[in-house]
């Protein structure tokens, strides 16, 4: 395939006193033809939802006041006083209450923007709800094998992945992730 060439009037690229259009002329036809293009698909890409700015995130019950970081950042001082604890089993119990304490925060922000349908976190949602499962029926009805308490845990994510992926499609306009 060769090289395409350009006609050129005498003059006309080089801003001389040619007869022939200039360059910004001849662009401006290209360029009006491509916004009419982009105005012409503006109704397509309008039928389905657009994704929410930062400024449009879901507000907290609470407001403007961070608590979520707040709580973020209490959790991870507890961690770290842990991992300089002289260790054993107080080191321990500060770090597993700093993981606790930071993951609910966490929690609490993907349950948030799930349900207004901001951003999907169903699969870490339905993770949550199996490790609850798993918990409950490992200290509560005391089973002590592994495989009843891996199948319940299974059947628990499975069952709330459907009804949350549905509940984030219905909230986010029809989309089942984002």
């Amino acid at each position: 395939m060769g090289r395409r060439s350009r006609k050129r009037t005498h003059g006309g690229d080089r801003g001389e006193g040619g007869s022939g259009a200039g360059r910004a002329e001849r662009d401006a036809v290209p360029r009006e033809r491509a916004r009419l293009a982009r105005q012409d698909a503006t109704p397509a890409r309008a039928a389905h939802p657009r994704r929410p700015s930062a400024q449009e995130r879901p507000q907290a019950l609470w407001g403007a006041f961070p608590l979520t970081e707040l709580v973020t950042f209490a959790g991870i001082v507890l961690m770290v006083w842990g991992f300089l604890s002289e260790g054993g089993r107080n080191g321990n119990a500060k770090i597993a209450a700093g993981l606790a304490i930071a993951s609910i925060a966490g929690l609490e922000l993907a349950v948030r923007e799930h349900v207004a349908g901001f951003r999907s976190h169903t699969t870490l949602l339905s993770g949550a709800v199996a490790i609850v499962v798993i918990v409950l029926l490992g200290l509560g009805a005391g089973l002590g094998t592994l495989g009843p308490l891996l199948l319940a845990g299974a059947l628990a994510f499975a069952a709330s992945f459907l009804g949350l992926r549905e509940l984030f499609r219905r909230r986010s306009g029809g989309l089942s992730f984002r």
